[in-house]
Parts: structure tokens; sequence; C-alpha cells
């Protein structure tokens, strides 16, 4: 396993009236980031924040293209993200939901302490896959073809890069102390967008490059 020091590039907020931030999200231009009672986007080239919806958002967020799905306690909300609409739900897979990602035409979910990552009918909720973490899962993200997640527990805060069949811990990235990650986000290039927690920021680290196998 490769371990190393995450290279954090940017931090963004805290933000006026998010007292937390938990999921985060990218839509191609903005970051989505959730804060208990709305979901909020920012530009992360300039840190302008631009717009927020009104909707209960305690956890994961992810994007599909089109609509943007977050974790509200036991369900996930399908939502307009130029309306603010809810337009469906979904049964959450189970108690403490965290991370949440969109890959494959499902969802992602990840489940905080029992340290595990479901794939999810994002229709019907039907769980079609469990990846068995060695750690508290928070955000969970893909990036060519990578399934990485964050892990936050006590001080200790990290990201790691599993195998999709196995969960086995191919490469970390280790968090500065106190420094943990809520939500988890790539651009699909060489950054993850990382939400901070009770620090209200987001906090944008670098992806390391692979070598050519």
């Amino acid at each position: 396993m490769k371990r190393s020091a995450a290279e954090i590039v940017r931090e963004y907020g805290p933000f006026p009236g998010a007292d937390a931030v938990h999921g985060v999200s990218y839509d191609g231009r903005r970051v989505w980031f959730a804060s208990g009672d709305r979901l909020s986007a920012l530009d992360p080239e300039s840190g302008e924040s631009l717009r927020s919806i009104d909707v209960a958002a305690h956890a994961g967020t992810a994007f599909d293209g089109r609509h943007l799905f977050q974790i509200a306690e036991d369900r996930i909300q399908k939502i307009d993200p130029e309306s603010g609409r809810v337009l469906s739900t979904i049964p959450s897979p189970g108690g403490g939901d965290s991370g949440l990602a969109w890959a494959e035409g499902t969802l992602w979910v990840g489940q905080y302490r029992d340290r595990k990552i479901h794939q999810v009918d994002p229709g019907t909720g039907a769980i079609l896959r469990t990846i068995v973490a060695s750690r508290f899962v928070t955000g969970v993200t893909w990036v060519d073809g990578e399934l990485w997640h964050g892990t936050w527990e006590g001080d200790e805060s990290d990201l790691r890069r599993v195998d999709p069949e196995t969960g086995e811990v191919l490469e970390q990235l280790d968090m500065p102390a106190g420094a943990g990650i809520s939500g988890l986000e790539s651009d699909g290039g060489d950054r993850f967008f990382c939400g901070g927690g009770k620090s209200g920021t987001v906090r944008t680290v670098r992806r390391p490059k692979q070598s050519p196998i």
C-alpha cells in the first residue's frame, strides 16, 4: 500500500450560516455542499458563494449529470438543482449513512460506523453490492475507475483508494491532525473536494498521479 501526506491546495469558508459541512459534490462548474438545512453552491475558482437550496442535507451529496442526490436521515432525496424541488426519495440503506457518490448509473453510499460502502439502485434503493472497509467511512467518490473514500476516527482522518471488489486499501493520503473529512468528491481530474465537518470549510486535496502499470 502506498501511503503519503495529503496535499491540501486550497481551503474555502467558513460560510455564513453553515455551522458544519457534510456531503460534497461537483456538477462540473459548482461545488455543492450540505450544511444541515440547506445545499449551497460555490465557485471553486473564485471561492464565491453562488446560491443555496433550502432542503434537509445531513450527510452525503451526489450529482448524476442532471440531478442532485442528498442523504437526509433515513432517506435519499433526488433534487432538481434549478428549482430546488425534491422529485423523489428512496430509503437510505441503513442508520448512520454518510458518503454518497454517483457512478456507473448507480449510487454508492458510505455507512459510517458500519464501515461499509453499498452500491444502491437509484430508483428503488435496493442494495446491489456491499464493500467492507477497515475504518469508519465518510465521503465516497469514483474517478477514472478508482474508488476513494474518506475516513474519520477521533482526530485522525485520511483518504483511501480501495479495491472495489475486495475493499483492500491500495493507497492512503493522511490529513493533518484536526483536518477531518466529512464529505468527498472528485472533479474528474486532479482535485478532491473534501468537506471539513464542524470547521465549516471545504478543502481541496491534490489527487496523486497513478504510475502506469
